[in-house]
């Protein structure tokens, strides 16, 4: 049985204080220290080992993955950091409070950004510094290929190559992985894991800071998957 575990991060100083955040670079909030600790105390305690973790380009979520390891006093470790597992680009969004969003674009526009499939949130103008092509930490990505917004159909045909191409390889090879990233991209991982329809996955949502554990057959395929901090798994696959 291999054995996948993905982790949101913690919970940031945007889910707190209510913002789009995207990829706009917060830290972690106390509360999301708090639970990147419990959440490498909770694998440590489970006997969890990995022999490589991939993660974002964000800090929170690459502060996370600093704490869970140091808790689980794991040593040194392969990390793979790439802006494929970035969280979603909310474009215009980010950084505001959702009321104000409301406020500037409507409420017709921010529900469709964040129930359709397709719905896209408003375009940055690529001369905004939000824009990532403006940030030196992009700076050797063709501008073309960095998001000015992103449906989370777009951000499903951003990862999943990224997944097929970097990560798949590493667990047909029998690694252990870690993958520590954001709501809307673990819910693309787990759309290209389950089969899961659109529909489903508009309707999924992940805890930050709960390690959520893949049990796959030899083939890859998915048998069951659950939170390792509750006793009753949260599915289980019928054969």
């Amino acid at each position: 049985m291999i054995q996948l575990v993905l982790l949101r991060h913690g919970e940031s100083t945007s889910n707190r204080d209510k913002n789009f955040t995207g990829w706009n670079d917060v830290a972690l909030s106390q509360r999301g220290e708090q639970e990147a600790t419990h959440a490498g105390l909770l694998l440590k305690e489970a006997g969890y080992r990995f022999d490589l973790c991939f993660t974002s380009e964000l800090r929170r979520a690459k502060e996370t993955l600093r704490i869970v390891l140091s808790t689980m006093q794991a040593g040194e470790m392969e990390i793979r950091q790439n802006w494929h597992l970035n969280e979603r680009h909310y474009g215009a969004l980010e950084g505001i409070s959702r009321l104000s969003a409301v406020r500037k674009f409507g409420i017709w526009s921010i529900i469709g950004t964040q129930l359709s499939f397709n719905g896209c949130p408003p375009p940055l103008d690529p001369t905004d510094s939000r824009f990532p092509g403006n940030q030196s930490r992009y700076s050797e990505i063709d501008r073309k290929e960095l998001p000015l917004s992103e449906s989370m159909n777009q951000t499903l045909l951003r990862v999943v190559p990224y997944w097929k191409k970097a990560i798949l390889p590493e667990i047909q090879d029998g690694k252990r992985l870690l993958i520590v990233s954001h709501q809307h991209v673990l819910r693309t991982l787990m759309m290209e894991l389950d089969g899961f329809s659109a529909i489903h996955l508009m309707t999924l949502s992940i805890s930050t800071g709960r390690p959520l554990v893949y049990e796959l057959d030899d083939e890859l395929k998915p048998v069951r998957h659950y939170y390792i901090d509750r006793r009753v798994e949260s599915h289980t696959y019928s054969s």
